[in-house]
């Protein structure tokens, strides 16, 4: 048995929660937040305990701490984790900062500690069918990814103080799926970057509306396009063009019930938020991590190098939107 401790308790604790607390092979023994009335809500709904984080990470009767916390603590609790011995599943990022992400995974290699970043589009059904295709070769050498995501409406002003900017916070999941459908790193990136849907985000210095051109050392191309806003719902689409064919997932709609008349033909709009859209990405992100740690693996993918590769990738992007260059990747 796993015995797990969930560090922050906000809306994608209680997801994760939620599954550990349903697999057989786990035991969600402690959840800890900042705010202890998030905490008891959910150990109540889980029959967890409540604890600080740092009793959490120290307990004997911890093996894997999963952080669910704010951006500006990841890092440090990644350590401190390391450091006492536990496996880790850290929601992305890792940290803003690059050189912060060496420091982190330098801790993490010297203890060798299991660990495991959130990028739960990985494990999305129809995204991982995209890239298990591409690995048996079904469309030949790839050529160009091209990858679509649009929320349904723009964060307030204010959360894009802290976020690190599209590129960093909105993008990042991007960056991460288009190198897990290449298989390729990239080695220079080119941005363009505006705000048009809201006036606001651009006055914290920060864009709303990015499209973000890639290239491999091999001549391989991917280009990402976001938008804050996108009226019909959340907007997730993939394809991805080979000598031979190409490989595409659509967005899911809430049924796949059409009607057909005089009028045309219409169907329901597509899921319309992320946590709907990628419900069973999460829960198999987590169930990945319980397998991975039950049989022994502590190189579990996305791993901290992916972690670090995907925000080399956003700071590159984030450079060239300022200074409208293409930017060479290290």
């Amino acid at each position: 048995m796993i015995r797990f401790g969930v560090i922050g308790a906000g809306r994608i604790g209680k997801v994760h929660a939620a599954t550990i607390a349903a697999n057989p092979k786990a035991k969600l023994a402690y959840v800890a937040d900042a705010f202890k009335d998030s905490a008891d809500a959910l150990a109540a709904q889980t029959g967890a305990e409540v604890l600080g984080a740092e009793d959490v990470i120290s307990s004997a009767n911890v093996d894997a701490v999963l952080i669910a916390t704010p951006t500006p603590s990841h890092a440090d609790l990644i350590e401190a984790a390391s450091r006492a011995g536990k496996a880790i599943l850290c929601e992305k990022p890792v940290s803003l900062s690059v050189e912060r992400i060496n420091a982190c995974l330098d801790v993490v290699e010297r203890n060798n500690s299991t660990l495991m970043i959130g990028f739960n589009r990985r494990f999305d059904p129809n995204f991982a069918n995209v890239e298990a295709r591409l690995r048996r070769g079904d469309i030949g050498e790839i050529e160009i990814v091209t990858i679509t995501s649009r929320d349904p409406a723009p964060p307030p002003p204010e959360y894009v103080k802290s976020s690190g900017g599209l590129f960093r916070d909105m993008m990042i999941h991007d960056f991460d799926m288009a190198r897990f459908l290449m298989g390729e790193e990239f080695v220079v990136v080119n941005a363009l970057g505006s705000s048009l849907v809201d006036k606001a985000i651009g006055a914290e210095g920060d864009v709303d509306t990015a499209a973000v051109q890639m290239q491999t050392a091999s001549g391989r191309i991917a280009v990402i396009t976001n938008s804050r806003r996108a009226t019909y719902g959340y907007d997730q689409r993939i394809e991805v063009h080979g000598a031979t064919g190409m490989l595409a997932a659509k967005n899911i709609q809430a049924t796949s019930v059409e009607l057909s008349n005089a009028s045309g033909i219409s169907g329901d709009p597509v899921q319309y938020f992320f946590l709907e859209r990628y419900a069973q990405a999460y829960a198999h992100e987590i169930n990945a991590f319980i397998e991975a740690i039950d049989r022994g693996d502590r190189s579990p993918r996305p791993s901290g190098l992916d972690g670090l590769q995907a925000q080399k990738l956003a700071e590159a992007a984030t450079l060239s939107w300022q200074t409208r260059r293409p930017v060479t990747v290290d």
